[in-house]
């Protein structure tokens, strides 16, 4: 039978015992993207005791953990690969593909608990929901029924059995797992009160394997996290019973230290602090302020109706920049446009490194300064702003610097790392700032005051719901439009989350509104009706 033929299987629930399949959406060809499908378990027959549901940062946890074993039994089973033989005419397809996930335990929509009112009435009041996708196999243009047939019958029914029932399950590691993002999330949630930008936990594993590796360094090879006394503080936490370990105030801080010494390695640890890990990553003690935003220059990155000019203004010839447009920004225009941005977003703190900052927009030094007068200078450095930044917005920053100690006169905390070990050095920067003429140069000294970031609208009539949508790993192309970049936002960890990020575009592209309303309207979509709010009836 021709290919479409698999149409006839499309929508049409399919009971398999303990649990039923659904193939939502059927490819149009063998070398189209796959079918995409979805199993529902319901919540009698999975089994997970009431304390995998409760409270609801467990639950967010045992659907990461049942994506991971989905995806773990797929491996086993040898189904995650594409078969092939023969050319054209030999069979293809059957690979069923599960969401990977990294070091991360995300809010995902691979697996879901239904309690709607559709799957109410099923045993135990509900459904477990996992969602996957399969090359459904062909030979040329024609269907491979009864490869097809096995696939649904005999290997899923076994995955499903590996991998979402709790009869399967080491219940002491699920619970491990489960406890460790409640306690994560406990420690987060106390952050503000405590006046905290960022806690680490002694003991923590901060550096990677590899560049190319997120998991953690062999334990034997690296230095275990060690709060200075000075900034140690202890989090109560509901399973663990407490963590102790630094705490990161708000307010301006500064990382430095010699090169190579974990300057570095502490704030990729800090910017990823936003999500929580699994057990063993190393970094499960590692929490930062939910809205902290990790900047930096982008060469190249287009801007579209950024007010930058807090930063940058009076370009030459008169230019303004009130609502600066370009499609090729220079380092320092990209960075004072991606502070601003974040600032719209909400931000609570700014994560910035030195090695990925413009130079000119961070600092003038006394003799460029004495050289290029402030009226021929279009860059207001970040040195003038930063304070007020925290003082009037309420903003903290966290910068890592290891070339310009002129932010020692604007800091309230310098952490110093030497051989990745931290002490508290902010008495000796603030003396070296007293004692070294020169050390704060006049702009240094005059923060000019944060003025209100202006309300921009977003409006994009281009894009519309269902459109044709590419992603890679960091870009996204709607249509035939230019691709979108995202290389520069550093705290994107999944494919996932790019994906996401291309259906909220879509959502948000129809109605012009200010950009903090359109955000809290997603935010609050998102938190009622989960991720599938994004593109409803889309599995």
């Amino acid at each position: 039978r021709p290919y479409p033929a698999y149409n006839d299987i499309k929508d049409v629930e399919y009971d398999l015992g303990r649990f039923s399949a659904v193939v939502q959406h059927v490819q149009s060809d063998p070398f189209a993207p796959p079918s995409r499908c979805y199993v529902r378990v319901p919540l009698a027959h999975a089994a997970f005791p009431p304390e995998c549901f409760s409270p609801p940062a467990r639950e967010t946890a045992l659907r990461d953990w049942l994506t991971r074993r989905f995806h773990a039994a797929a491996k086993r089973a040898g189904v995650d690969q594409r078969s092939g033989e023969g050319g054209w005419h030999g069979p293809k397809g059957g690979e069923l593909l599960v969401d990977l996930p990294g070091q991360h335990v995300l809010d995902r929509s691979s697996v879901i608990v239904d309690r709607s009112a559709a799957a109410a009435g099923l045993p135990g009041g509900g459904a477990i929901e996992a969602r996957f996708t399969v090359a459904l196999p062909a030979r040329g243009r024609s269907i491979c029924g009864e490869w097809a047939a096995q696939i649904f019958s005999e290997t899923l029914p076994r995955l499903v059995l590996e991998a979402l029932l709790h009869e399967s399950t080491d219940h002491s590691a699920l619970m491990a797992h489960l406890c460790s993002v409640e306690d994560q999330q406990a420690a987060r949630s106390q952050l503000a009160g405590r006046g905290l930008v960022a806690f680490v936990a002694d003991g923590s594993v901060l550096p990677r394997a590899t560049g190319a590796s997120d998991r953690p360094m062999d334990a034997a090879s690296a230095v275990p996290f060690s709060s200075p006394p000075s900034l140690r503080v202890t989090l109560p936490v509901p399973n663990a019973g407490s963590l102790t370990g630094m705490g990161l105030p708000r307010g301006v801080t500064l990382i430095v230290g010699g090169g190579f010494h974990g300057k570095s390695t502490l704030l990729e640890a800090l910017q990823v602090g936003v999500y929580d890990k699994v057990s063993g990553d190393g970094r499960e003690g590692v929490v930062t302020d939910r809205m902290a935003v990790k900047v930096r220059a982008e060469d190249g990155r287009a801007v579209t109706s950024v007010d930058i000019s807090p930063f940058i203004d009076h370009l030459p010839f008169g230019k303004r920049t009130g609502a600066f447009t370009t499609a090729d920004a220079s380092g320092s225009t990209s960075q004072a446009a991606s502070i601003i941005e974040a600032l719209e977003g909400g931000a609570s703190a700014l994560l910035l490194d030195e090695d990925t900052s413009a130079t000119n927009f961070m600092i003038r030094d006394a003799r460029m300064q004495a050289l290029v007068s402030a009226d021929r200078e279009p860059i207001r450095p970040f040195i003038t702003r930063v304070r007020s930044l925290w003082s009037e917005r309420g903003v903290s920053t966290v910068l890592v610097v290891g070339g310009s100690g002129d932010y020692f006169d604007v800091a309230d905390t310098v952490l110093m790392l030497h051989e990745y070990s931290p002490s508290d050095a902010t008495a000796a920067a603030k003396d070296v700032a007293a004692r070294i003429a020169g050390g704060a140069p006049p702009e240094s000294k005059a923060d000019r005051g944060m003025p209100p970031t202006p309300r921009r609208v977003l409006s994009a009539p281009g894009l519309t719901a269902g459109m044709k949508t590419h992603t890679g790993r960091a870009s996204i192309r709607f249509g035939d439009e230019p691709e979108l970049d995202l290389g520069g936002v550093e705290q994107i960890v999944e494919h996932s989350q790019v994906r996401a990020i291309a259906e909220a575009c879509l959502r948000l592209g129809g109605a012009a509104r200010p950009i903090d309303e359109a955000l809290a309207e997603l935010e609050a979509s998102i938190r009622e009706g989960g991720l599938d709010v994004l593109r409803p009836g889309w599995r």
